[in-house]
């Protein structure tokens, strides 16, 4: 299985299963001398572990990371980073019915088209489970861009349809669901209970900002800077879109509209969301994820066997009710992940040709 990697000097490779002994995280290309310690992924392991809200899963996790390479005397040496995550609890029986049929909205029927089987155990490697990976990379990555001044913060715009009017930065992390408008929250706590009571699920958006990122970071053609935070966080198996500033309403505006205008202090507006040719114009990084409701209902619904027969399925097991908030640290994991590799790149190509005050001189 091909595509497990992400990032060229920060490369980042996800392993291990839902159900089976642990997942983890290898990275490579870390700097040497930053201090870590298991430690310092508690508090962000903590934003995604299940079982702690009303509309999670109960699956119980302590997703305590262990450093298995990489970190010597509590500094990062520049070797390969392994992290290594156990599974403590798996309950693989209420699975027993993937063995025959697929479930809608899942990746089980495209895995058996492409692999011939699929591990119908708590899903594998295209589990959500997989995403704790991701956020203990994406504690290293912080590692990296905390120091340059570089923040990132993802919270809850909408879900179950329902929209934050209001911006309070204050309200996001008092929030259980990360929300900036407490009036919106009321509305779509409701909504969850609602969709809980019908055996259904919601979906959301999820609002990325990112400040203190200089000019410069990207690279004007494959490896733009939009275009790779575009698949890192399309990478996560419950996004189905994403856009960058004014992104699709840029379509329904005109030219003289659309444009950002520049002044000798900065831009006026910030409609690019801070990228633009595909690289960072020193603006604020503005990002939103479409996260699709999640699959596993206790609806009935219909689907096929492996055979190809007609038939009906109604889950029961440990779900989430909704991706939402469990999937903001996530986002905000790959986010840093895509920074930290073109910050890095950002480093190596002033230091390769002088940066932009030594070329003007």
């Amino acid at each position: 299985m091909a595509g497990n990697s992400f990032g060229e000097i920060i490369r980042i490779t996800t392993y291990g299963e839902s159900h089976g002994k642990g997942i983890g995280t290898v990275i490579d290309g870390c700097p040497s001398g930053i201090i870590l310690s298991s430690e310092d992924f508690e508090s962000e392991m903590a934003r995604r572990r299940p079982g702690q809200g009303a509309f999670d899963t109960p699956r119980k996790e302590e997703d305590r990371v262990e450093i298995l390479s990489g970190v010597f005397e509590g500094l990062t040496t520049g070797a390969p980073i392994s992290l290594f995550i156990p599974n403590r609890d798996a309950r693989s029986k209420t699975y027993e019915v993937l063995k025959a049929l697929f479930r809608p909205g899942h990746a089980d029927y495209t895995y058996f088209m492409k692999y011939g089987h699929f591990d119908f155990h708590g899903a594998g490697r295209y589990s959500a489970r997989e995403t704790a990976a991701r956020v203990a990379a994406g504690v290293v990555a912080g590692k990296i861009l905390g120091p340059v001044g570089i923040r990132v913060m993802a919270y809850t715009i909408e879900l179950g349809g329902i929209r934050a009017e209001s911006f309070d930065m204050n309200e996001i992390n008092d929030s259980p669901l990360y929300c900036p408008d407490s009036k919106a929250e009321v509305l779509m706590e409701e909504a969850l209970i609602k969709a809980k009571a019908e055996e259904d699920s919601l979906g959301g958006i999820v609002e990325v900002k990112v400040t203190g990122c200089p000019a410069g970071l990207g690279e004007p053609v494959f490896d733009k800077l939009d275009a790779d935070l575009a698949k890192a966080v399309m990478s996560i198996g419950a996004v189905k879109g994403v856009e960058i500033g004014a992104g699709f309403d840029a379509a329904r505006l005109k030219g003289s509209e659309n444009n950002d205008p520049i002044t000798p202090s900065g831009f006026r507006t910030n409609r690019a969301g801070g990228i633009l040719g595909g690289i960072s114009n020193g603006d604020e990084i503005v990002i939103r994820a479409a996260v699709k409701p999640i699959p596993s209902i206790g609806i009935e619904q219909d689907t096929i066997d492996r055979e190809g027969r007609p038939s009906k399925i109604r889950m029961t097991g440990r779900f989430d009710l909704c991706a939402i908030p469990r999937v903001i640290p996530v986002i905000e994991a790959m986010v840093k992940v895509t920074l930290a590799d073109h910050y890095l790149r950002f480093r190596a190509a002033k230091a390769l040709y002088g940066g932009q005050d030594e070329r003007r001189r």
